[in-house]
């Protein structure tokens, strides 16, 4: 899948953006930029889901439901924009048929020569099982790999998190190793296994369209 480098503007190409739409069993999965009105819809999903989420992210300070109170998010709302802003980042809100229902992070972009990235998300619990997070991820992939013009994007995942090595394995990332005590999540440090997508692994017609082929979404 070849792409052209985007013209050096001084503005982080690719950020903000908002596109798309894959149709799953769920519904209609789009991306945008997350919004300071997204705190609400933020903290009681992230609140309710404390149990599907916790297990999977990094250790922070406080309890969940303090970390995930709605009068967290305006802070956090300004270091996601902040980032897209400067270029460090991609922080796209999940929306379902409109709603906001996750998140997909595109962070540590680097540029010349490495041109790379990791990609991270969370999804509503309720929602999870419907395609919507392969969906949602997808679509980032196409951009990240012909927009943003990266060349390489990774993804860590702890080995006991099924479901999003499920989301990996529908998308055709490779495994690359083992990161031993890597990250701290959930109170200690987590062994996480290291995936990778270089653009010369992209299907024909992108991430999106190779979904619908295989039957996993239709166009919106």
């Amino acid at each position: 899948m070849a792409h052209a480098l985007p013209e050096r503007t001084g503005r982080h190409p690719g950020w903000p953006a908002r596109f798309g739409g894959l149709r799953v069993a769920a519904g209609l999965v789009g991306l945008r930029p997350v919004w300071l009105r997204d705190g609400t819809a933020w903290s009681a999903i992230r609140t309710r889901d404390e149990q599907h989420l916790a297990p999977w992210e990094p250790t922070g300070y406080g309890t969940w439901a303090q970390r995930h109170a709605i009068g967290e998010w305006p802070a956090r709302w300004l270091l996601l924009r902040a980032a897209g802003r400067r270029g460090a980042a991609l922080p796209f809100a999940i929306t379902l048929d409109g709603r906001l229902v996750g998140q997909v992070m595109v962070g540590n972009v680097v540029r010349e020569p490495l041109l790379s990235a990791y990609v991270g998300y969370w999804c509503d619990s309720q929602v999870g099982s419907g395609g919507v997070t392969t969906a949602a991820v997808a679509q980032v992939l196409d951009h990240c790999f012909t927009e943003v013009g990266l060349h390489r994007v990774e993804a860590t995942v702890r080995p006991e998190n099924a479901a999003s090595l499920r989301v990996l394995a529908k998308l055709g990332f490779r495994r690359e190793g083992l990161f031993e005590r890597y990250l701290d999540v959930d109170g200690a440090w987590r062994d996480h296994l290291c995936f990778a997508l270089t653009v010369d692994e992209v299907p024909v017609g992108g991430m999106a369209a190779a979904l619908v082929r295989a039957g996993r979404a239709e166009p919106a």
